[in-house]
């Protein structure tokens, strides 16, 4: 049985897909050249990446002349948020409460980047969706609040 193919983005795939992300439409080629020379990829790998991608349905291709043009069909936003929720299922059991924790448990979290989480919660509206699921649970003191 052959294995179960990730939903999820390897670091050449992503690689490939900032690119896209910034340049939009390109030929294998333009992203060979575009990679930084220190960490350059074949052309056959970045091709065989493109494939794999395209079966993700994160890139779709067109032919122009003689090349295809790769472009992303999944915005970044969303690629980034879908890999948030696949690490909040696999590792925080959805706990979006764990999550957080385990990002203020962190050391290397800067006191500027603390502030900008306060804030951020702190200006969060009342009426988001994690709050109305809360609110919509069953009291577990009888009705008395």
């Amino acid at each position: 049985m052959p294995p179960k193919q990730s939903i999820t983005l390897t670091e050449a795939e992503l690689r490939l897909m900032k690119l896209l992300w910034s340049r939009g439409a390109s030929t294998v080629a333009d992203l060979v050249q575009a990679l930084t020379p220190d960490n350059p990829l074949a052309y056959t790998s970045v091709l065989t990446t493109l494939r794999i991608l395209e079966k993700k349905l994160y890139v779709r291709h067109r032919q122009e002349g003689r090349a295809f043009l790769y472009s992303p069909c999944v915005a970044e936003h969303e690629a980034s948020r879908s890999e948030v929720r696949h690490v909040l299922q696999r590792f925080f059991s959805n706990s979006h409460e764990q999550l957080l924790l385990s990002l203020l448990g962190d050391s290397d979290i800067t006191p500027d980047e603390l502030r900008r989480l306060k804030d951020a919660i702190a200006a969060a509206p009342e009426d988001s969706p994690e709050h109305i699921r809360q609110s919509e649970k069953p009291s577990t003191d009888g009705g008395r609040s």
